[in-house]
């Protein structure tokens, strides 16, 4: 018990902030200044988008004991989710030097094996009753603060399908979500954006609240928290190829979507186009923060398609950065090809 009061008192402590982002319009500000200040690529404006990774195993741990094997390092024979963050950190500058300005991370992690169907393990940073568990907290106070220092803004999501079971009730989800929206504000990081569930309208989930019917009254949940008058922003992600509802779109401060199922690149400019067209939209920033198509060396991809329509892309790559034990560096073909082409784009 002592020991983790020591993790809590240590997870709270908090120092100056050097990172704030909000919103313009449809795009996004750093420090008071649009994101890749003047930047156009081909044509099209940069300026205010956010290019980003799907990293949403940076404090991942497995509280199932018959599971931890699986994600054992080859080297030591052990899975240790300390050096997977210490690593995960050490790897951020280099993203940066890329022109990567954003990364979403989640609080129940992501399914660890791609897209298995049966989900064992117990990945979350929250007990039955929606208490933060504080070595996760630690771990990502590690990420928040090296975020701040190199002007990174993560994309913090709280729920994730194959693990909101964990949770007892609504009550329990409730509890979740103004824990970590709170650590989050009185922590004074100004720099995060928060993800309230990974594809809530996916049907693996247990809870009827992290749905889409339901799931205004979360975001509003989210919204109404404020520190210092200060409240985070707040968005949901749906499926991919999937467009939120128009009720999570008009309450939503920016827009996910997801390009997963998306083989045409001209379905990825359709889908903002049909957002910007939903009732009660207006001008806000649209971000894919998922996207597991690549040919990066194509002139036309996915990627490529969302900024013609002035979308940030986010790339998800199951086998690169998301199944542990994880190499968070740049040494693949694959994440070489979209480190090297947002470098491109954003003139990093």
């Amino acid at each position: 018990m002592m020991l983790r009061r020591a993790l809590l008192a240590a997870a709270l402590q908090s120092g100056a902030r050097q990172t704030e982002v909000a919103i313009d319009g449809a795009g996004f500000l750093i420090n008071n200044k649009p994101s890749y200040d003047g930047r156009i690529w081909r044509g099209h404006k940069i300026e205010g988008l956010l290019m980003n990774t799907r990293m949403v195993q940076g404090i991942f741990d497995d509280q199932n004991p018959h599971t931890t094997a699986n994600w054992q390092y080859p080297d030591t024979h052990t899975w240790d989710p300390a050096r997977n963050t210490r690593e995960f950190v050490a790897a951020m500058p280099e993203w940066r030097k890329h022109g990567v300005l954003s990364f979403t991370l989640n609080m129940q992690g992501g399914n660890p094996r791609g897209y298995a169907a049966q989900q064992p393990w117990i990945t979350g940073a929250f007990t039955p009753r929606g208490e933060l568990i504080p070595e996760y907290l630690n771990r990502l106070r590690a990420i928040l603060d090296r975020a701040g220092e190199l002007g990174m803004v993560p994309i913090l999501g709280v729920f994730y399908f194959g693990q909101d079971q964990i949770l007892e009730d609504d009550k329990a989800i409730r509890r979740a979500l103004k824990n970590t929206v709170e650590f989050v504000l009185s922590r004074e990081y100004r720099n995060v954006l928060l993800e309230i569930a990974n594809e809530c309208n996916n049907r693996k989930y247990d809870h009827a609240i992290l749905g889409p019917d339901l799931m205004p009254l979360l975001i509003q949940d989210a919204q109404t928290i404020t520190y210092h008058r200060r409240r985070l922003l707040t968005g949901v992600s749906f499926n991919g190829n999937t467009l939120p509802t128009p009720e999570v779109t008009r309450i939503s401060d920016f827009v996910l979507l997801h390009g997963n199922g998306v083989k045409d690149p001209a379905r990825i400019g359709e889908m903002v186009r049909s957002v910007r067209k939903q009732p009660g939209y207006h001008p806000k920033p649209i971000l894919f923060n998922e996207d597991d198509h690549f040919e990066f060396d194509k002139p036309v991809n996915n990627c490529a398609a969302a900024i013609a329509e002035y979308a940030s892309w986010g790339l998800l790559d199951i086998e690169g950065y998301q199944s542990p034990p994880i190499h968070w560096g740049i040494d693949t073909a694959r994440k070489k090809g979209f480190f090297n082409l947002v470098k491109e784009i954003t003139g990093a």
